[in-house]
């Protein structure tokens, strides 16, 4: 004899009863680009339905989203000017204190990295130690701004130590850090590139960015980060590094967000725009990353869900 299971999938409602993940709006965490001027919410061309918004501008979009259950967005500026100057009191802070005036309980996360600042588009200045410093100068400033969770995305050894270090030197002991800590050298970051105006001019980032033929150094690298003082662990990109997600979440007793990256949304989006996909594979391709253990996902999907969560 035979076990039999189609029993369980004779209809939506009975599929219903026997599902085993559900996605909830306070799993989401939308990414959003601010630019400096007034007035604008321009559409980034590789980046379908994704926008640079100009700090007015946001905040009237926050409105929207607050409205159908936003609960958290991670911050990205995109200076006029480069220079670590701008990195330090420029548009990230700007737009942290504007938005946090305006909506208080709002989840504010900020990503703390030089790429957007720099002339030659890398995430470092050089010198690993000397990048590590300038990064935890700027995380104090986020904080200072009002920002609620600091995110080091730049993959420099050690920067989560320097960053828990200076926030306690000035008695912000209590912000939790949300480390990119598992951040690969991946093929899918063309179209954030673009967006964020961070393209490499000169070389790659395989130096510092992970190997995305490895698995085991994951762990190493989230293990390290922890014991630096990381509270919340980011694995980027998402779909290709599944294994790397439940790897994570089997290992540590920490909330684990996947970053759904610009690529992945790219090719889902158009897969699905053209035709060559039912518009669940969005649903289908966000669940994974739940059912493989994600408490929280970053994906510029998040309005999409927040829309279809409401209905």
């Amino acid at each position: 004899m035979y076990k039999r299971f189609r029993y369980k999938r004779e209809s939506e409602e009975v599929r219903l009863k026997y599902r085993e993940t559900f996605l909830n709006k306070e799993d989401f965490i939308l990414p959003l680009f601010i630019v400096e001027g007034s007035d604008i919410k321009r559409e980034i061309p590789s980046m379908p339905k994704v926008y640079h918004f100009s700090i007015d501008r946001v905040l009237t979009y926050l409105v929207e989203m607050t409205e159908i259950g936003l609960k958290s967005i991670l911050i990205f500026g995109i200076p006029d000017k480069k220079g670590i100057n701008e990195a330090l009191d420029g548009i990230v802070q700007s737009a942290v204190k504007a938005i946090k005036e305006k909506f208080p309980d709002l989840e504010v996360i900020t990503d703390v990295c030089l790429c957007s600042y720099t002339e030659n588009g890398h995430c470092h200045i050089g010198d690993n130690d000397e990048t590590c410093k300038i990064l935890a100068d700027i995380a104090l400033s986020h904080v200072k701004a009002g920002s609620d969770i600091v995110a080091p995305s730049d993959m420099m050894d050690g920067r989560v130590y320097h960053i828990k270090s200076k926030l306690k030197k000035n008695n912000y002991n209590d912000i939790p850090i949300m480390s990119y800590a598992a951040k690969y050298a991946s093929n899918f970051y063309g179209p954030f590139r673009d967006a964020a105006d961070c393209a490499p001019s000169t070389g790659n980032r395989k130096t510092y960015q992970m190997d995305y033929c490895n698995r085991n150094e994951a762990l190493d690298e989230v293990y390290e980060d922890i014991n630096e003082g990381a509270t919340q662990i980011i694995i980027k990109p998402a779909l290709s590094y599944l294994d790397i997600i439940r790897d994570v979440k089997e290992k540590i007793d920490l909330p684990i967000i996947g970053y759904s990256v610009s690529g992945e949304y790219k090719m889902i989006y158009e897969s699905v725009n053209q035709g060559w996909a039912a518009e669940d594979l969005i649903n289908e391709t966000i669940i994974s990353l739940k059912r493989a253990g994600c408490d929280r996902i970053i994906t510029y999907f998040t309005p999409y869900f927040l829309e279809k969560l409401s209905e």
